[in-house]
């Protein structure tokens, strides 16, 4: 019997996808919101596809503020962007 693949639906496109193909959007315990390219910060997580549009669209939305029960302010949306960009140098 095949392993079962943990699916995660991605804040911006809503789509079902393979946990390990989306990047994981954290609130860690001190609020602080940032990218887990690891999945393994400690924290709440939200799903979102690799490409700025599924970031775009949820920021439209208001997902993330949803997901994670908080206003996030511009910065953070704009950090976001950049880290998503920069490819996960974050550790």
């Amino acid at each position: 019997m095949p392993k079962k693949i943990p699916l995660r639906q991605c804040l911006g496109c809503r789509e079902m996808k393979p946990k390990r193909e989306l990047i994981r959007v954290v609130r860690s315990p001190e609020g602080e919101i940032s990218l887990d390219f690891h999945g393994k910060k400690p924290g709440r997580g939200a799903y979102l596809c690799p490409s700025p549009d599924c970031l775009k669209r949820a920021r439209k939305a208001k997902a993330l503020e949803r997901a994670f029960a908080l206003p996030i302010p511009d910065p953070v949306y704009d950090a976001l962007a950049a880290q998503m960009e920069g490819g996960g140098l974050d550790g």
